[in-house]
């Protein structure tokens, strides 16, 4: 799943309730070498634009150690986690930003943490959903599961923000990549002639993702192992719900 996300920061320009500087000054001209906080977060920049990640989180990880309570420590925080996440370190990216969120719950750019946490873990899964694509029969969906539950908290927590918005969005692709999932699996199950499990999965598709797009699928499956363990009264139910409500079905699967 290749997307490319809204990721433009919102520099966040917050006076904090303790000094706009922090730390004692001794120990924080030794880290810092006596440059301000802004200087330390423009050489940090630099180094981004330079192509050196690591060389710029340390930069940002200094301003973390000199400057605790400024605004550019605020935004480091989240440089860190996104440059983390650019070089492919989900997990650390993903831990920075759930201590962002335990530190400032409500600042306005908090909606932006929980919704690159869901941008992250949908990136960890993009190669896991390809290879679903090729129909696969069981794949782990851990991180598309934690995509889906980032997305949520985030809406939930803040609705009317525009990063709900665009987590909407994701929520549509999630939510059919998973039922696709669920499909590969009630698939594989009726080929290893285990129709009973068969027909569970696709009902629980049918029940948990009521409008994605492997519902017809799901049905048509159901109605086939209905007919295999004969049960000919539920598979022709099942089949005229189908037909009544997608006429023009044609299975995008071969079970043999």
């Amino acid at each position: 799943m290749n997307k490319s996300p809204i990721l433009l920061f919102a520099f966040v320009f917050i006076i904090v309730g303790c000094s706009p500087f922090g730390g004692d000054k001794e120990t924080r001209k030794l880290v810092a070498n006596g440059l301000t906080p802004k200087a330390l977060y423009e050489t940090a920049q630099d180094k981004v634009n330079a192509g050196s990640i690591e060389q710029a989180v340390r930069q940002y990880e200094i301003i973390l150690a000199s400057y605790p309570g400024s605004k550019y420590a605020i935004q480091a925080r989240l440089d860190i986690a996104y440059n983390l996440f650019k070089q492919q370190k989900h997990e650390r990216a993903i831990n920075a930003l759930n201590d962002f969120i335990v530190k400032y719950p409500s600042i306005p750019s908090t909606p932006y943490a929980y919704y690159l946490k869901g941008v992250i873990a949908e990136d960890k899964s993009s190669s896991l959903l390809d290879d679903l694509l090729t129909d696969s029969a069981q794949r782990d969906v851990l991180s598309i599961e934690k995509a889906y539950k980032y997305y949520s908290e985030l809406i939930t927590k803040f609705p009317d923000s525009k990063y709900s918005k665009e987590a909407k969005k994701s929520l549509v692709s999630i939510v059919n990549a998973l039922a696709r999932h669920e499909l590969y699996v009630a698939l594989y199950y009726t080929r290893i002639k285990s129709n009973i499990a068969a027909i569970n999965r696709a009902k629980y598709i049918i029940e948990n993702f009521p409008n994605s797009q492997a519902i017809p699928d799901a049905l048509y499956l159901m109605a086939y192992n209905y007919d295999v363990i004969k049960v000919e009264k539920l598979a022709s139910d099942v089949r005229k719900v189908l037909s009544s409500n997608y006429p023009n079905y044609f299975p995008s699967y071969t079970i043999d």
